[in-house]
């Protein structure tokens, strides 16, 4: 139907404070126009403050929530985050390569805000070597990207060259973000198989904020979604994941939350209507 928006499909785990995973995808994706399919991966029990505990789905229940809603809609991009097990990255992996030719967003969430470990290493080399492959565009933040990288024999690469190590493996793109990095600005750089395409750098702004990772990569989703060649894609998400980081609030004891629908705010910050 030439009314139907763009149909997006997440991998990834509950969160049930709404500030990370598939909540924060699935807003996301209704902000910027798309509607959202879900595969939960894991169900947490969490809060803004951080992860207490994580219960992986099985993945035969991964594989058969996304087959079923794959043979009834069309997918327009993909995207992976939290996976929770080994199993459930090799199923994954496996349902990806029947789609070769679809946008995949890979989200490389190997810990929490707080710090909690949520991929061990073995799950981490079997995202390097099962899903990152296929991935058209990958997006660790620093921290994560250097973890992605190192190995025995290696001292810590410089983000330059973590990206040509991830790129080797065979994706497509990496936005590698510099949020933990100690930089007057946060400075995010998109590199290809011929270096890097662009660079951003944005105002750093007070406080921490739980669920921006997934903003940015569900925005990529998004846009990739639309139609969008990928470095427009990237400009246009970053774009939107600051605005509602800026916009954003803190509605616990713990991390602010990015406010998805900042657009939808009056302008004058009245309710209601009222002007």
């Amino acid at each position: 139907m030439a009314n139907t928006p763009p149909i997006t499909l997440t991998f990834a785990g509950s969160d049930p404070s709404g500030g990370a995973g598939l909540q924060a995808d699935l807003m996301t994706f209704a902000s910027m126009g798309c509607h959202g399919l879900t595969v939960i991966t894991a169900i947490t029990v969490q809060d803004t403050l951080g992860i207490e505990n994580i219960l992986p789905i099985e993945a035969e229940w991964i594989s058969d929530q996304a087959r079923q809603v794959l043979e009834d809609m069309p997918v327009s991009a993909f995207k992976v985050g939290m996976i929770g097990s080994i199993e459930n990255i090799a199923a994954i992996a496996e349902i990806m390569a029947d789609y070769p030719d679809i946008p995949l967003i890979v989200d490389p969430v190997l810990s929490s805000g707080r710090g909690d470990e949520i991929s061990s290493e073995d799950m981490t080399r079997a995202l390097l070597e099962l899903l990152i492959p296929q991935a058209t565009l990958i997006t660790p933040n620093s921290l994560e990207a250097r973890r992605l990288t190192i190995d025995d024999q290696d001292e810590e690469l410089n983000l330059d060259s973590c990206a040509t190590k991830l790129l080797s493996t065979g994706c497509e793109y990496a936005l590698i973000t510099g949020t933990h990095e100690n930089t007057p600005k946060v400075l995010n750089t998109l590199y290809g198989h011929n270096g890097i395409i662009r660079q951003d750098s944005w105002k750093r702004l007070p406080g921490s904020y739980h669920g921006s990772g997934c903003t940015l990569s569900a925005a990529i989703t998004a846009m990739l979604a639309h139609g969008l060649p990928i470095e427009t894609a990237v400009k246009e998400a970053q774009d939107y994941t600051w605005e509602s980081l800026a916009a954003g609030f803190r509605p616990g004891m713990g991390q602010f939350l990015p406010d998805r629908f900042f657009w939808a705010q009056d302008a004058d910050g009245e309710e209601d209507g009222e002007s």
